[in-house]
């Protein structure tokens, strides 16, 4: 049988320095997830695929990863399938756990699977981030996690927007031209960045009058105050994610046009965006009626969910080289090992070549490591060791407890 290399279609292999830059991004995102004060959680890869299924799931499975999951048996015949996301699984746990305090503040990064369409920016592995609070029905919980993966691209020098809408008030403006399908507008409506405004406005006839379509898309032109004077339902819960942002620093632009989410999201919806773009990196919104469906009561919960890969592809964040320093052994290989261990303990990364010289330095230029200790009988008889900065080629003799000072900085 011939073997077949190469990675499966929609997956991909992650190497140095991509690695390195994924494992930078992923410590920021992670840091912050904490300093908010959210607890991190982890759930299985694999669930029933009954779970999974459009008619089971709390989204009312108007999802399209409802649709693109991988389903397997094991060996009792049962059906299984990959998760394509954590939100499903929420619903699970908190059927399972009923007595759980609320509020509920969580994080997970893990991997999803969805098996669909790829291209070059779309793969069938995927390692998401989600950060939810689950039994807190205020605004502020809105405005937290929004807040919480601002300073995230913040740190990692991400220019944003974060565009905003509320998912009463789009059905509030459907209902008000008298069209009956909500969703089903909601659903064109989504494609207009994708097919542009002509062509939704064709598919839109499926739908509504002509009369009816131009009454709609005049007014989602309009701004947030217009749906105030009007007394649409959501709109005051968009002015207060509004005012509550402006305490956590954040601009937060309304746009009625915002969908997300067909059968899920209940109230303020968001998307952030690249800036001066229409890329988005993220999105989100409160889901009161998914966390309880399986209690049969609406648990109030929101979040915002984003993708490392699209994350760490437009970060910017300084790499270090990775070991930090290389010991290049000269026939001295039990006190390279004792002073790596010296090292470690002090949180510095190293590793240990015991081969020639020439060898040791060209892998350190190779792997860019930052710094080389020669290691030979006249450093361990003098107790001094050789530091070579790679970048520089300064050398420099230092005793113990001055190249643990300097490689700690």
């Amino acid at each position: 049988m011939k073997l077949e290399f190469g990675t499966v279609k929609g997956f991909q292999d992650i190497l140095p320095p991509e690695s390195l830059k994924r494992a930078k991004v992923r410590e920021i995102i992670e840091k912050w997830f904490r300093i908010y004060g959210f607890v991190p959680w982890e759930t299985p890869v694999v669930e029933y695929d009954e779970l999974m299924r459009p008619d089971t799931l709390p989204s009312e499975g108007a999802d399209e990863a409802v649709s693109d999951r991988f389903r397997l048996q094991d060996r009792g015949g049962r059906n299984l399938g990959l998760r394509y996301e954590f939100t499903f699984q929420l619903s699970r746990i908190i059927r399972e756990n009923p007595n759980m305090k609320l509020p509920v503040r969580r994080y997970q990064i893990g991997e999803v699977f969805r098996d669909e369409p790829i291209s070059a920016r779309r793969f069938r592995q995927l390692t998401q981030c989600d950060v939810d609070i689950i039994g807190d029905a205020t605004i502020n919980a809105d405005a937290e996690v929004l807040a919480c993966f601002a300073d995230i691209l913040r740190e990692l020098k991400i220019d944003f927007d974060i565009v905003v809408n509320n998912r009463k008030l789009l059905e509030g403006i459907i209902a008000s031209v008298e069209i009956q399908n909500a969703r089903g507008v909601m659903r064109e409506l989504d494609k207009i960045d994708k097919l542009g405004l002509d062509e939704v406005k064709v598919n839109l006839k499926r739908y509504a009058e002509t009369t009816q379509i131009v009454t709609l898309l005049k007014l989602l032109e309009k701004g947030i105050d217009f749906f105030k004077e009007n007394g649409f339902d959501g709109v005051e819960e968009l002015l207060e994610l509004l005012e509550v942002g402006k305490a956590y620093g954040l601009k937060l632009n309304f746009n009625p046009n915002l969908i997300r989410g067909f059968g899920y999201y209940t109230g303020n919806i968001f998307e952030i965006r690249v800036k001066g773009s229409k890329d988005s990196i993220a999105g989100g919104g409160r889901y009161d009626k998914s966390v309880g469906k399986y209690l049969g009561r609406a648990i109030p919960a929101v979040g915002v969910s984003f993708g490392l890969e699209r994350v760490t592809e437009f970060a910017n964040v300084k790499l270090e080289g990775f070991p930090k320093v290389l010991i290049l052994s000269i026939e001295q290989d039990l006190a390279a090992i004792r002073l790596a261990s010296k090292l470690r303990k002090e949180g510095i990364s190293c590793s240990i070549d015991f081969r020639k010289v020439m060898k040791g330095m060209d892998y350190a230029n190779a792997m860019k490591i930052p710094y080389v200790v020669f290691l030979g009988e006249s450093e361990v008889g003098s107790k001094k060791y050789k530091l070579k900065n790679m970048e520089t080629g300064k050398e420099e003799l230092l005793t113990e407890g001055s190249l643990i000072k300097r490689l700690a900085k």
